[in-house]
């Protein structure tokens, strides 16, 4: 994949241009100018030039502004319409988030418009939120009393079966999709806060971690869960960096790092859009890179060249260190794989104590394959159970996103 540059500061950008836009206009009309009144002149003009450029330029940024404002507002407005207490909320997908290769439409019964999400044809976008609660049982009570038609006929079995279902089967998230709510077509999943938190610092299913590792919008924040998903998105890192060459672009980081939780998730091979982590990059590469260029900036071992990619230091103790700062569930994994490669190579007497052990590891040939088998094998059962749960109709909305998917093209 090409390289891409790393970008300067916004404020170095737009300096940068106003000071192109003052050069280039000067040259053009003091070259047309005999005299020191048509030099005056000349400048008069390129500082207008410029202005009206830097001045196009904000209105863009200035419009970006209010049409975010706007549809925060709009996604407060939805999470406030629920009486059950909502403690961590947040949004995502195409319905928050532009994704290449779907069009921006607008409800004509909302106050703004949100990238379409590839529903149907004429559809409204879908508008995609995670709740995390207290008490799952408790809220499922109090929402199934005002929102009885957001369940299926599973809610005539109460509050409590509802909660069970929740939690013994797949990721422990359950989705209500496809409701209608002030004229927006949402789909919200509720989890469990200690459930959520879990699965940011532990990998146990990479559903919710996955999601967090791409941009999402927190409406209602946690302290425990922003210091979860820190965690979270360094070991995101972490765990692209071990799948990655020495050198390699920032494109390539963030797609491997969104790819991270569809790794062993039948829903890309069936029901889902099968170009959706280029869809979710090349759209999204400015959020990407607010997100995880602090990160890359303080891990010892990746760094900016300057042609703007990234390299990473072959330094074995450094990716050894890295490797056992992965969640345990994906460390022991690794170390399976690891030791079915050595007793194929006939090489089992080896020290498996660590650090000993994870440097062995790092310097295998086969790291990049460990690293993925172990995802797949953390992401497959959940996403299958998880998936069971999810309505018929939901599921049908799927296949047709299969089949509608189109190759995105960088622009």
């Amino acid at each position: 994949m090409a390289s891409l540059l790393r970008p300067a500061g916004r404020q170095g950008h737009c300096a940068a241009s106003v000071c192109a836009a003052y050069a280039g206009a000067s040259q053009v009309l003091l070259a047309r100018a005999p005299s020191p009144m048509g030099t005056g002149i000349a400048c008069t003009a390129a500082r207008r030039i410029a202005h009206s450029r830097l001045f196009g330029a904000t209105a863009h940024a200035r419009t970006m502004s209010e049409r975010d404002t706007e549809l925060t507002a709009q996604l407060e407005s939805l999470i406030g319409s629920f009486q059950a207490p909502v403690r961590f909320a947040l949004a995502y997908g195409s319905g928050v988030y532009q994704q290449q290769g779907y069009s921006v439409s607008s409800s004509s019964s909302s106050s703004s418009s949100s990238p379409s999400s590839s529903a149907p044809s004429g559809s409204k976008p879908m508008i995609d939120f995670i709740f995390g609660v207290t008490h799952p049982e408790h809220w499922h009570s109090l929402n199934i009393r005002q929102n009885r038609h957001h369940y299926s006929s599973l809610a005539g079995l109460g509050s409590g079966t509802v909660a069970q279902i929740q939690d013994s089967f797949g990721a422990g998230i359950y989705f209500n999709p496809d409701i209608d709510i002030d004229g927006a077509r949402v789909k919200y999943g509720v989890i469990k806060i200690d459930r959520l938190i879990k699965d940011l610092e532990e990998w146990e299913s990479l559903y919710i971690a996955g999601r967090m590792q791409k941009p999402v919008k927190i409406l209602r924040d946690d302290a425990r869960i922003r210091l979860a998903s820190q965690t979270n998105r360094y070991n995101a890192v972490r765990a692209a960096l071990l799948m990655l060459p020495h050198q390699f672009s920032e494109e390539d980081l963030f797609l491997t790092i969104a790819g991270l939780s569809y790794r062993g998730d039948f829903r890309m091979r069936f029901g889902e859009n099968p170009y959706k982590i280029y869809n979710i990059v090349y759209a999204q590469m400015d959020a990407f890179r607010q997100v995880y260029k602090p990160i890359i900036e303080d891990l010892p071992i990746v760094n900016y060249v300057p042609d703007g990619s990234l390299q990473q230091e072959d330094n074995a103790k450094l990716r050894a260190s890295m490797v056992l700062a992965l969640p345990k569930r994906v460390y022991e994994r690794i170390k399976s794989h690891h030791l079915w490669y050595l007793s194929r190579k006939g090489k089992l007497k080896v020290d498996r104590a660590d650090p000993m052990f994870a440097l062995s590891v790092v310097e295998s040939p086969e790291l990049p394959v460990y690293v993925e088998k172990a995802l797949a094998e953390i992401v497959a059962m959940p996403a299958l159970t998880q998936s069971l749960k999810a309505s018929f109709v939901y599921a049908g909305e799927k296949v047709q996103k299969m089949f509608a998917g189109k190759k995105p093209t960088k622009e």
